[in-house]
């Protein structure tokens, strides 16, 4: 079966070899998941590879305090959260100010999980799930 992608900008994984990870967050829409994480996160859009025939992203990439993360489309034996009834995987992400990315995740069609709250552990975090099944811890390390 031959694809034809179409890349919106081009692809930095190869350039950076094979020394890095980075999570790849299979989701039912990536399209309105890269704009889900830029709106709720700040995220930016690095690059977006589209299958001219069937519209679905098989790889996007998307950077987020210098940390990149990707987003495709379920497919090809990749399965998203729905699909599998959820995901034992929590994304932890730090910032400044964890109670307004929470306030933001919400306000784009993610629910809380556990409330962003001081913790006796020494960090002000919560949990939420973003409207595509992933789960972010959202913190800030008290103190710092």
């Amino acid at each position: 079966m031959s694809r034809s992608y179409k890349p919106a900008t081009p692809c930095r994984r190869h350039d950076r070899g094979m020394n890095h990870m980075y999570p790849r967050l299979v989701v039912l829409g990536a399209a309105q998941a890269i704009d889900f994480y830029v709106k709720a996160f700040d995220a930016k859009e690095i690059s977006r590879y589209t299958d001219e025939a069937t519209g679905r992203v098989p790889h996007a990439e998307l950077e987020l305090s210098g940390v990149t993360f990707a987003v495709k489309d379920e497919g090809d034996g990749d399965l998203a959260p729905p699909t599998l009834g959820g995901t034992p995987v929590v994304m932890a992400l730090y910032v400044d100010d964890p109670d307004a990315v929470g306030r933001r995740m919400e306000e784009h069609g993610a629910t809380v999980v556990f409330p962003i709250a001081d913790q006796a552990y020494g960090e002000r975090a919560g949990r939420l799930a973003d409207p595509f099944g992933h789960l972010w811890m959202i913190a800030k390390r008290l103190g710092a």
